[in-house]
């Protein structure tokens, strides 16, 4: 299968991974769609795309706005789900459990309405491939919160493979990668990260982007896999 033609959706596309992705489809051929939460940040992605690209703001805490988002936009081939905000770490005892609740709105319940809502659009031979984490397979301390999304959404994945079978549902299972997800950490502290990370792992090197875009771009390209978690990290489950 060729993305060329074909009418990709990438919700969180204006940045980091889903930038990369929706980069990516254009590069193929691909018409891209991107949203997310800032009409700014859409702007500013488009001035990166190839030329073709579209984008909209969406409030993916909103179920209306995102049932109105897939109405208007009509027939398409391809949903992407790369969209969520700064990771929530910490001890249990000190986390505050409204901003654990917080965390699962874009990067569950967003993703669960997204696909409800997109499903009735997706052309036959289209998929959806959401996005995961390597901490739901090592959980460390302090991670309770993003490790349960994780592994919330690769459950998630799974079960609407089935539902919606023989619509391919798949998700990507990135490890540490260069993004604006780091960007609560100082310059110094983000260096520090990447320079431990880098010399524990098989290849060598934190993962940029690029390196997971090529993840989604081949569960979309591919016709036999549904249900599947492809795991992207350097080897950090081997070590």
């Amino acid at each position: 299968m060729t993305l060329h033609g074909k009418r990709v959706v990438v919700l969180g596309g204006t940045a980091g991974i889903g930038l990369a992705t929706a980069r990516a489809a254009a590069d193929e051929g691909a018409e891209v769609v991107v949203a997310s939460s800032r009409q700014s940040t859409v702007d500013k992605a488009l001035t990166e795309l190839p030329s073709g690209a579209t984008g909209l703001a969406l409030d993916l805490r909103t179920e209306s706005a995102i049932a109105e988002f897939f109405a208007e936009l009509g027939e398409f081939d391809h949903l992407v789900y790369t969209a969520g905000g700064l990771l929530q770490v910490g001890a249990l005892a000190e986390t505050e459990m409204t901003a654990a609740r917080d965390f699962f709105e874009v990067r569950y319940w967003g993703a669960m309405a997204a696909v409800k809502y997109a499903t009735p659009y997706l052309r036959s031979g289209g998929s959806i491939t959401l996005t995961s984490g390597g901490t739901s397979q090592r959980p460390q301390s302090g991670w309770t919160t993003p490790t349960a999304v994780c592994g919330a959404t690769e459950a998630l994945t799974r079960a609407l493979a089935v539902e919606l079978a023989p619509l391919r549902v798949n998700a990507v299972r990135p490890g540490l990668v260069r993004t604006d997800l780091w960007r609560n950490l100082s310059e110094t502290d983000r260096a520090v990260l990447y320079e431990q990370v880098e010399r524990t792992l098989p290849v060598g090197r934190v993962g940029e982007p690029a390196d997971i875009a090529r993840g989604y771009l081949y569960l979309m390209t591919q016709e036999y896999g549904t249900g599947v978690v492809l795991t992207l990290d350097g080897g950090h489950l081997l070590v």
